[in-house]
């Protein structure tokens, strides 16, 4: 049995934690703030409640494994989950307006047809076959394995289907997501839509490789979930799944350093100056976090997949209205900008700030535990923004609720009061500079959206959550912490879920 202290309590870590008690380890979690969880924070006030981090959870079955794997219970005996249908309700630039239904490839092209046409449905039809190749060729080396120590064959290889187009008078295949939009979808009202499932992370599609097809595909293929209560119950029941197994948790505790000796990690020195021996040590921190508690100590070897610097974080603004919640109201609205152009060039840090009219998504839950009474509706509005971006929250605000109104009829006239939570806030929760939010792992793009193996360069110090393999993401997230578990239980030789 070893002694494993975890730095961090978010997801990926949790998940790790959980996983390493079972198999006879005994697990300490070091959180530097005052609760666990991560970014799945909650706002509450005056009887209302908001996620004011990831409001929906694809691919459960991540969660449904780790509650297999660790106790009886299994994950729907814990949090209450509801499939949303329809998955996303879209309103696009011109004024269309299409709900896709959840989990269906015939229903989300069916409701194509009916809003933009045979020939927009069919397109999207055909994407959705190579997007599942793609999600075939890459699932197992992004979400299931350990990184390959040979990683540039991901960083290199394209899984996205090669579909030759005609371009200045020779073939091109695309190789960017808004290649794929602009030669294979070829109308502007789609090219949004897939567009959307790249820009929830800030990722620019003019230089996000077509791989990320699978981001879309996850979404129609598994579904999109909500967990009764806000998604903040997820984030509950895998600590209480913890502290079942005999986790325990020091809140307040701050690590200020990660001890070596004899070339191993050997524990954790806390800002308070006390000192916590281990055997191994789990670090669920953001890089420039690992960074400072490496001491100088060089965790990522030379031709290691580099650690990312975020680029991109989000912008929420709880609202609180009075009028409940119509019947039939989507779940998810997703708001097209008027002007991609000027969105994503302010999110590749060009001068002029953020556009007017972004892309926002408004999340609606059909949820009385989120609310005073029937008489009132709690509405998260989300943005991505650049990381470290920190106009004024009234800024913020008007710019989200007047996007917000497209979706909710009278908002203005209904609204009690609002709240704004910015990158600052993120980086406060999280400790990622600039309140960055990690991508998922895509392959392709010479190895620009992969993240660093679990293992490190220090034997005995491994890493989970959003910023190691996988990469961010609910799933992504929990999918680490398995990685982690089976790096510590079967050594350098574990491939990964069979």
């Amino acid at each position: 049995m070893a002694r494993i202290a975890v730095i961090g309590a978010g997801m990926g870590a949790m998940a790790a934690a959980a996983r390493l008690a079972v198999a006879g380890h005994r697990v300490t979690v070091y959180e530097r703030t005052e609760t666990y969880g991560g970014a799945l924070r909650r706002l509450e006030r005056d009887g209302f409640a908001f996620d004011t981090g990831p409001g929906l959870l694809p691919l459960p079955a991540v969660y449904r494994d780790l509650f297999v794997k660790t106790g009886r219970e299994p994950l729907e005996a814990c949090v209450e989950l509801a499939q949303v249908d329809p998955s996303s309700h879209h309103v696009f630039a011109d004024g269309t307006r299409v709900s896709l239904p959840n989990a269906s490839r015939a229903g989300v092209v069916s409701a194509l047809e009916e809003s933009l046409g045979a020939d927009a449905a069919r397109r999207w039809g055909d994407f959705l076959v190579r997007a599942r190749e793609t999600w075939d060729r890459s699932r197992r080396p992004l979400l299931e394995e350990p990184l390959w120590p040979n990683w540039q064959v991901l960083a290199g290889r394209e899984p996205y289907p090669a579909v030759p187009h005609r371009k200045f008078l020779r073939a091109r295949t695309a190789g960017t997501l808004a290649e794929v939009g602009a030669w294979e979808l070829r109308d502007p009202r789609l090219t949004a839509l897939l567009e959307s499932h790249a820009l929830a992370y800030g990722l620019d599609p003019r230089q996000t490789p077509a791989s990320a097809a699978v981001l879309p595909y996850m979404e129609h293929a598994f579904g999109m979930w909500y967990v009764r209560g806000g998604m903040r119950e997820l984030a509950r029941a895998v600590y209480e799944r913890c502290l079942a197994r005999r986790v325990e948790f020091r809140f307040g505790a701050e690590a200020a350093g990660v001890l070596e000796k004899d070339g191993r990690a050997a524990g954790l020195e806390l800002a308070d100056g006390t000192v916590a021996e281990a055997d191994l040590v789990v670090a669920g921190v953001a890089p420039g976090m690992l960074d400072r508690l490496s001491r100088g100590t060089r965790v990522r070897a030379a031709g290691e997949v580099p650690a990312q610097r975020g680029t991109a974080s989000r912008v929420t603004v709880a609202l609180a209205l009075r009028g409940g919640r119509p019947e039939g109201t989507p779940h998810r609205t997703v708001v097209h900008t008027d002007d991609r152009e000027a969105e994503l060039e302010s999110l590749s840090g060009a001068p002029g700030g953020l556009p007017p009219r972004p892309t926002v998504t408004v999340l609606r839950p059909d949820d009385p535990a989120l609310v005073p009474d029937a008489g009132h509706e709690a509405v998260t509005v989300t943005s991505v923004v650049p990381a470290g971006t920190e106009e004024s929250r009234d800024t913020y605000a008007e710019r989200l609720i007047a996007v917000a109104g497209r979706a909710v009829p009278g908002l203005r006239d209904r609204l009690l009061w609002h709240e704004v939570r910015t990158p600052a806030d993120i980086a406060a929760e999280t400790g990622a500079e600039g309140g960055a939010v990690p991508v998922p792992a895509l392959a392709a793009a010479g190895g620009r959206l992969l993240h660093p193996a679990n293992g490190t360069g220090l034997a005995g110090l491994f890493t989970a959550g959003g910023w190691s393999h996988p990469g961010g993401g609910l799933p992504h997230a929990g999918m680490s912490g398995a990685l982690v578990a089976g790096l510590v239980v079967e050594g350098p030789e574990f491939r990964g879920s069979q």
